[in-house]
């Protein structure tokens, strides 16, 4: 058996192309850094559900998939009845038009099945089909939140229940299947549930999720640690701070940009698009040094976060994992994080940046930043040093692998423990 390779079922309502967030991302690297220890791994998705939440009409049509790596093999699910299919799943919990397809695929003699944001995919539903090793990550707070995000009532931190009237302000059906206890019955087939942080553990207990998670850190793969390339002429000729993420309420840039108003030493960058930018821009109509990139392409992105003073990262809600301040870190670039969530976390863990609770204190952190280049310096190599080490991909895939392990012999399946021994085995004889 330490010959044969672990097989591993990665299960995502989104994967890129067909994506929104760093959800999709997280996937993706956590598949290709598998698949690069000799992993097989299997990705599972639905397009259905990215078509009806893109707004992309039938007759669109669909992105390229992208191409991938050997060892990773992309099932991409979709019908001619893509809001039917997402709607039965979301108001029923459990796949309905896909059902057949996911049982097929889910019985391909998988070691592991890793479900990760499940919510269209095929909702609790999908979470007893298939006979393996069972982990669920949560990229969101879909397990206790309808809208995913406790962002209640699309304006406000959520401190209590109001469900009902709160999917109706995001224009979603409630579900009436969250009063049943059905989730509470199909997460008893998941073996292990992986918190990315210690603030979505601690917000699921709060919010009466009660199985245990075992923390395990997100990564960024060592090829996005590499330097920026050159820029082709487009460098900003002034120092700037750098924004990027959705232009969403919730993501709180509208904090940070009454401190780029009137004359100051550096500008403020945003890169991202989303549906709050028309009330962004007219906040930052009187802010010249505000300027808005829209989209910006990864390789350009590099560039810039190793350009920024620093980052800022404003979000009101809770992050699960804040990858883009591991980007910023994989520059050297330090972070200017709001004290919540998993930024404090990570802030605090890495020594990369500075956190801030009100207006004052981030303009303060930009202040001090901005003019206190040593200070900079040394923050930015700690924040370099953290994902080279903490957050790396050696480390998170040998966590992983050690889950793995762990969880084969608990459950006395002593072939799959064999299996992550002869990875181990082989990657220990490469490094030699």
């Amino acid at each position: 058996m330490a010959n044969t390779p672990l097989r591993v079922a990665m299960v995502t309502t989104f994967y890129p192309p067909f994506s929104f967030g760093g959800d999709a991302q997280y996937v993706r690297r956590l598949t290709h850094a598998l698949a690069r220890r000799g992993c097989e791994v299997e990705v599972i998705h639905d397009a259905d559900a990215w078509r009806v939440l893109s707004g992309a009409q039938a007759d669109a049509p669909m992105p390229s998939p992208e191409s991938e790596p050997q060892g990773v093999t992309v099932h991409r699910l979709q019908s001619r009845w893509a809001l039917g299919s997402t709607l039965l799943t979301q108001q029923l919990g459990r796949p309905v038009v896909q059902a057949k397809s996911l049982r097929a695929l889910l019985a391909r003699g998988f070691d592991v099945i890793h479900y990760h944001n499940v919510s269209l995919v095929g909702g609790p539903g999908i979470l007893s089909m298939g006979d393996a090793l069972k982990f669920y990550t949560p990229h969101e707070h879909w397990l206790v939140c309808p809208t995913h995000v406790l962002w209640r009532h699309n304006r406000e931190i959520c401190t209590g229940r109001e469900c009902v009237r709160c999917s109706i302000a995001y224009r979603r059906p409630p579900q009436v299947w969250r009063a049943t206890g059905y989730l509470e019955r199909q997460c008893a087939h998941v073996d292990v549930f992986i918190a990315l942080s210690r603030s979505v553990a601690d917000n699921h207990r709060a919010f009466g999720f009660s199985r245990d998670m075992t923390l395990m850190a997100s990564f960024l793969p060592a090829a996005e640690r590499l330097p920026a390339a050159a820029s082709s002429g487009a460098t900003p000729q002034r120092p700037y701070f750098l924004f990027v993420g959705r232009l969403e309420a919730m993501k709180g840039l509208q904090d940070a940009i009454p401190h780029f108003v009137g004359d100051g030493p550096a500008d403020l960058l945003v890169a991202g698009s989303g549906a709050f930018e028309p009330e962004l821009r007219r906040l930052a109509a009187d802010a010249p040094r505000v300027k808005f990139l829209g989209h910006v392409a990864a390789d350009a992105l590099r560039a810039l976060y190793l350009g920024a003073v620093a980052l800022i990262a404003p979000s009101l809600c809770f992050e699960v994992f804040g990858m883009v301040l591991l980007e910023a870190f994989g520059q050297g670039t330090p972070v200017i994080a709001r004290n919540r969530g998993s930024y404090a976390q990570i802030v605090e863990e890495s020594g990369g940046g500075l956190l801030f609770d009100d207006g004052e204190s981030l303009r303060s952190a930009i202040l001090r930043l901005a003019g206190d280049a040593d200070l900079r310096a040394r923050l930015g190599a700690k924040a370099r040093s953290a994902v080279e080490t903490r957050w790396s991909e050696e480390t998170a895939v040998a966590e992983y692998l050690a889950l793995v392990r762990a969880t084969a012999l608990a459950r006395s399946r002593g072939d799959v423990a064999a299996k992550v021994d002869g990875l181990t085995s082989v990657a220990a004889a490469a490094a030699m």
